[in-house]
């Protein structure tokens, strides 16, 4: 049974997300729209519309045209999102990069998106080097300038004319993340201008940003909750967007105080830190009213006592509260309202700590037993199913996974399990899909078990999550079954992955075992690994 919002639908406009999101800046030019967090410096929204204008153009002046894809490697600054909707407005497409991955995973995003341009920073340039002599691109653009490479300055200051670009929002792509989706290794998320243009439409009502929010964004860009929450969502409704290039505690706290904070999009382990670490009390935080977490999932007593924290001592009614989505979601499809933000017929603070809140408007959903494939019924358990115009396209290149994933009808399989309240609240409760969450990043098993393998003393391998206590996340385990006469080591494993992943995807335990558990069709039975662990 389809589950409608308790929302009314909202408009969605038939624009691109430049045309969409610029459009509030319009009429307050010389407000601020990007600081950065360290040094104050400031890009106002007028600024950030003609900026944007020149790297399009610039773009178009360099051969680039509408379809294409320009990879981005770059920690958050304020030119993070001048470069995103130059983008765009040239109808490129934007492939944002993880800041953490070696040469080696920068590369299968390059040769697997078909990147024609790498833009990144000089602190960057030697990972970005090395990936492109193994996945080359016609050239890499080095924002705060290097030798032998254009700099961001260098497009700024094109007298190239302005490009018009005929974009179909519906239809035509704006970014191109990658994804672990629900199973297996990373793939490019289609998503398009409308996915975008919808989603921040669809928070709208449950999220009041006013023109004087300042949003402090030190969850990454090029994760789509930092693009879409954080970045698109704070320009679009005319407020000021505060960057740090990496979650540091002292300095967050001291942008909050600084600035002003008013909202802080934020994950698990930095709530951790506002619910324990002693540094909180030296800074002043009362500017807060908003502490939203998502990209994985929130503890209740966590939420609690971190906003018995930020209250105490404040004259304050700072709410710390969470949503959900995915990648794939364009990210969010369920989120907590602002106080006074329910929907019609849903009272006042009826949303419990460690629920995800409400759909959002023009959307549905469904919970189905994994097992029957029947709806689930009132306050059963069920895998969420979501439909709505922010469910992506579908994966680059890769019908089968995009088929496994959208159904026929449209439904987005989420692989969560939930439940629905009476007044129409999700709260996400287990996890149908293999993935490992760990701060916010998804970490497939099947990625690190073929980097295992890899080893020339390693004859198989598994990969499983184990709950890790302090975070209430998951850390990578691995089992091992070791090659006739060889002497490898725990530490030797835990060093050779060290080597060639990112550091969430690092592995944290490791067991030696005879054989890993698979069925007749040789698939992992992870499940036989999890009740011996």
């Amino acid at each position: 049974m389809a589950l409608a919002s308790r929302y009314p639908d909202v408009e969605i406009p038939d624009v691109s997300v430049p045309q969409f999101v610029l459009a509030a800046g319009r009429d307050r030019p010389d407000a601020p729209a990007l600081v950065d967090g360290l040094t104050g410096d400031t890009i106002t929204h007028g600024q950030l519309a003609g900026y944007v204008d020149r790297v399009a153009a610039a773009l178009h002046a360099r051969g680039l045209r509408k379809g294409d894809v320009v990879a981005v490697f770059c920690p958050n600054t304020p030119w993070f999102p001048v470069v995103f909707h130059g983008i765009a407005a040239a109808g490129c497409v934007m492939s944002p990069i993880n800041s953490l991955y070696t040469p080696h995973e920068i590369a299968f995003q390059l040769r697997d998106s078909g990147a024609k341009v790498l833009i990144t920073v000089s602190p960057f340039l030697d990972r970005a080097k090395a990936a492109v002599a193994e996945a080359p691109v016609d050239e890499i653009v080095v924002m705060d300038g290097a030798e032998g490479h254009a700099s961001l300055l260098d497009l700024l200051s094109t007298d190239a004319p302005s490009v018009q670009v005929d974009i179909d929002p519906a239809d035509d792509l704006v970014t191109l993340p990658y994804s672990s989706g629900t199973t297996g290794l990373p793939k490019g998320v289609l998503l398009t201008h409308r996915n975008l243009v919808a989603n921040v439409a669809q928070c709208r009502p449950l999220i009041q940003l006013g023109e004087d929010e300042r949003i402090i964004a030190v969850l990454p860009f090029f994760h789509i909750y930092g693009l879409t929450v954080l970045m698109n969502q704070g320009l679009a409704w005319g407020g000021a967007v505060v960057t740090l290039p990496r979650f540091d505690l002292e300095d967050f706290l001291r942008t909050i105080q600084d600035h002003k904070i008013t909202r802080a999009f934020v994950a698990p382990p930095i709530l951790l830190a506002l619910a324990k670490h002693p540094l909180v009390d030296s800074y002043d935080l009362s500017s807060l009213v908003s502490v939203l977490s998502g990209a994985a999932p929130l503890d209740e007593q966590l939420a609690l006592a971190a906003q018995r924290r930020l209250r105490k001592g404040a004259d304050t009614g700072v709410t710390v509260a969470q949503g959900y989505g995915m990648t794939e979601l364009s990210p969010v499809s369920h989120t907590t309202p602002d106080p006074g933000c329910e929907p019609p017929g849903a009272p006042a603070g009826s949303v419990p700590k460690g629920s995800v809140g409400f759909a959002v408007p023009n959307s549905e959903c469904r919970l189905v037993d994994p097992i029957t494939g029947e709806d689930a019924g009132p306050g059963e358990r069920g895998e969420l199913w979501v439909r709505g115009p922010n469910v992506m396209k579908g994966y680059l290149d890769n019908a089968e996974a995009t088929a496994a994933t959208i159904d026929a009808e449209g439904w987005l399989h989420t692989g969560d399990v939930a439940v629905v309240d009476d007044n129409g609240c999700y709260t996400v409760v287990d996890r149908v899909k293999e993935l490992i969450k760990y701060k916010g990043y998804q970490v497939a098993p099947a990625e690190l078990e073929a980097v295992l393998i890899g080893h020339p003393e390693i004859a198989d391998a598994a990969v499983i999550g184990v709950p890790d206590a302090e975070s209430g996340e998951e850390l990578p385990k691995a089992f091992v079954v070791r090659t006739a006469g060889s002497t490898l080591t725990p530490e030797a494993v835990v060093e050779y992955m060290a080597g060639r992943v990112a550091p969430h995807k690092k592995i944290r335990f490791v067991e030696f075992i005879e054989a890993v558990p698979k069925s007749a069709a040789g698939k992992i039975l992870r499940k036989d690994l999890k009740a011996a662990n």
